[in-house]
C-alpha cells in the first residue's frame, strides 16, 4: 500500500476558472451583489474614466476585493494583493487582475463616503425584503484599536512629567558642563542640551493644543483618536464603534463612531437609525452606558419607546436603606416622602448646573424638610448639616418612566444581548476587526461600513439561502438596468451576456440592450 499521491507539477492542464467555483459560493454571491450596485450613483472614484493617462481598475473589482477579504478576515491591502495573486476565488472574481497593495489601500482610504451610501442603500433593500421590520432595535458599541500608540497619546498629567524630566536632564547637562575641561566633551554636552530643549518646545506645543482640546487629551499620530478602556481596564488609543441591530434578523441598520463612552450617543444612534429604515415609531433596547435623562428625553421627542437599563445610584451601595429609591415621589403635589414618613417639599425654583469638559449643563430643583433636625435617623440618613436634600433633574419623569418599562418588561430588555452582540462576536474574533487600517473618524467609520455590509451580506445568506439571495440580486440588476419589461428570452440573452463578461465590459455591453 502506499500514500495518495497528487498530480504532476509538469502536467499541462486546460484550466477553467468556473468550474473551479462551487455553485453556491459566497464568492459569487459578492460578485452577484457588486454587479447590481449602481457605483456610479454613490460617488465612488475613478469611475469616470479621463482621455488621457493610465486607465484605472473599475472601483467594482475594488469592492469585490475588500468584501471578500473582510469576509475571510484578510484586511491589509498587502495580504490582499497576494490573494489576487494566489487566491482562486479571488483570481475569479477580479477576472485575474492583480491591483498593487497601494491602488488598494488607496481605494478604502479614498472612498470612506461611498461606502455609507452603499451600506444605507442595503439597509433600504432589506427592509424592502422585509427582513428589517424597525420594531425592536438594540443598540451597543465595541471598541477598536487606532493606527496610533498609547506613546503618542497625551494629557495634561503626560505632558507635565515629560516637561520635568527635560528640565532636571538640562540641569544635569548644566552642571556637567560646568565641571567638564575637555572642549569635545562640551561640543557634545551644548549639543544634548539643545536637543532637550528642542524636545521642551515640542511638548510646550502640546500643552497650549490640550488647553484648546475639549476632553483634555490629545493624539499626534491619529487626531481623532482617543485613549478609551478596553477589557480588564486596559487602556489602549482607538475608537468607540456604535451600532444598531434589528431584532428580526439581528442584521446592523446604522454606525457611528461616537465618544469615549456612551452616555451622549444614544439620540445620535436613533435618529441614524430612523433615517435608515425610513421609520419613526420603533422600541429601543441598551445597556445602562446609555442610562442617561437628557438622551432618553431626546428619544421619547424623537417618537422612540426607550428601554435602557437603569443605573443604580451611589448611595444604593453605601447606604441602601436611604438611597434615592427609598424616597416616594408624588407627582400630583410635587414633593417626595422619607422613610420616617416626612414630607419634603420644593420652593419651585429651578438651579442651573454647569458641568466641565464640554458636557451639557441641566436645570434642577432642591427637596428638603425642616423635620431633619430632630429626626432620630438622621445619623443614618444623611451626614449633611442641613439635612437630607434631594436634587431632581428636569428629566427625571422621563427616567421614571423608562424604569417602570423595564421592571415591568424584564423578558422583553433580556433580548438586547441576544440582538447585538453576536455581531461583535463576529466581526472581532471570527473577521479580527479590533483594529482600523484608516485614520481619522470620517475614514475609519467608512471602514466599519465596509464591515459591517460583509456583515449583512453574509447574514442574509445564512437567512434566505444562495438560491434565494441570487435570485433577488439579479431582479435588482434587471430592474436597475431597465430590462426587465424584457420577454423571457431576452433576459436570458441579457443575463447569460452580463455573467459572461467583466464587470467593467458588462455595463458597457447591457446599456445599448436597455430599450430592446
Amino acid at each position: 500500500m502506499e500514500h495518495i499521491s497528487g498530480c504532476d507539477r509538469n502536467q499541462m492542464k486546460m484550466v477553467c476558472w468556473e468550474q473551479m467555483i462551487e455553485k453556491e459560493s459566497l464568492v459569487r454571491v459578492i460578485d452577484a451583489f457588486v454587479k447590481m450596485l449602481d457605483l456610479e450613483t454613490f460617488g465612488f472614484n475613478y469611475y469616470q474614466l479621463n482621455k488621457e493617462g493610465r486607465p484605472p481598475f473599475h472601483p467594482g473589482t475594488m469592492m469585490k476585493i475588500y468584501l471578500y477579504g473582510y469576509q475571510h478576515g484578510v484586511r491589509s491591502c498587502r495580504k490582499l494583493e497576494k490573494a489576487c495573486k494566489t487566491n482562486i476565488e479571488m483570481m475569479w472574481l477580479t477576472y485575474e487582475q492583480k491591483p498593487h497593495f497601494k491602488t488598494i489601500a488607496n481605494f478604502r482610504k479614498d472612498n470612506h463616503k461611498a461606502f455609507k451610501k452603499v451600506f444605507r442603500y442595503f439597509v433600504a433593500l432589506l427592509k424592502d425584503w422585509k427582513l428589517v421590520d424597525g420594531k425592536t432595535i438594540a443598540i451597543d458599541s465595541f471598541k477598536i484599536r487606532a493606527q496610533n500608540s498609547l506613546k503618542n497619546n497625551f494629557n495634561e498629567r503626560k505632558v507635565k512629567r515629560h516637561l520635568d524630566y527635560i528640565d532636571n536632564k538640562i540641569a544635569e547637562y548644566e552642571q556637567a558642563l560646568d565641571q567638564e575641561t575637555d572642549l569635545d566633551e562640551q561640543e557634545s554636552i551644548k549639543d544634548r542640551i539643545t536637543q532637550q530643549q528642542h524636545k521642551r518646545e515640542d511638548y510646550k506645543s502640546i500643552g497650549q493644543q490640550l488647553k484648546q482640546s475639549n476632553d483634555g487629551q490629545i493624539s499626534t499620530t491619529d487626531p481623532d483618536a482617543r485613549a478609551v478602556v478596553f477589557q480588564r481596564n486596559s487602556v489602549k488609543v482607538g475608537y468607540n464603534i456604535q451600532a444598531a441591530s434589528d431584532a428580526k434578523n439581528k442584521l446592523l441598520i446604522a454606525a457611528d463612531t461616537g465618544d469615549v463612552n456612551d452616555t451622549k450617543a444614544l439620540a445620535i444612534m436613533v435618529e441614524k437609525a430612523q433615517e435608515n429604515i425610513s421609520q419613526k415609531k420603533m422600541n429601543v433596547l441598551a445597556d445602562k452606558g446609555y442610562h442617561s435623562g437628557r438622551e432618553i428625553k431626546a428619544c421619547e421627542q424623537l417618537g422612540v419607546t426607550t428601554f435602557i437599563a437603569p443605573k443604580a445610584s451611589s448611595s444604593s451601595k453605601t447606604n441602601p436603606r436611604f438611597a434615592m429609591g427609598s424616597f416616594h415621589y408624588d407627582e400630583k403635589q410635587d414633593i417626595y416622602t422619607c422613610p420616617a414618613g416626612e414630607t419634603l417639599i420644593t420652593n419651585g425654583r429651578w438651579y442651573h448646573k454647569k458641568l466641565l469638559h464640554g458636557r451639557k449643563s441641566y436645570q434642577f430643583k432642591h427637596y428638603k424638610t425642616k423635620a431633619c433636625g430632630e429626626c432620630s435617623l438622621r445619623s443614618k440618613c444623611t451626614t449633611n448639616k442641613l439635612g437630607r436634600i434631594i436634587e431632581r433633574t428636569e428629566y427625571q419623569e422621563y427616567v421614571t418612566n423608562n424604569n417602570k418599562r423595564i421592571q415591568q418588561n424584564p423578558e422583553y430588555y433580556r433580548q438586547r444581548q441576544q440582538v447585538i452582540e453576536h455581531q461583535f462576536g463576529t466581526l472581532k474574533r471570527h473577521w479580527y476587526f479590533d483594529y482600523t487600517h484608516t485614520r481619522g473618524k470620517e475614514k475609519v467609520l467608512g471602514e466599519v461600513y465596509l464591515a459591517f455590509i460583509c456583515y449583512n451580506l453574509k447574514r442574509t445568506l445564512s437567512i434566505l439561502g444562495f438560491k434565494d439571495l441570487m435570485a433577488r440580486l439579479k431582479a435588482y440588476l434587471l430592474t436597475r438596468f431597465q430590462v426587465i419589461s424584457l420577454s423571457k428570452p431576452q433576459r436570458n440573452i441579457v443575463g447569460r451576456l452580463y455573467h459572461s463578461l467583466p464587470l467593467e465590459l458588462s455595463i458597457a455591453s447591457i446599456r445599448p440592450m436597455q430599450y430592446i
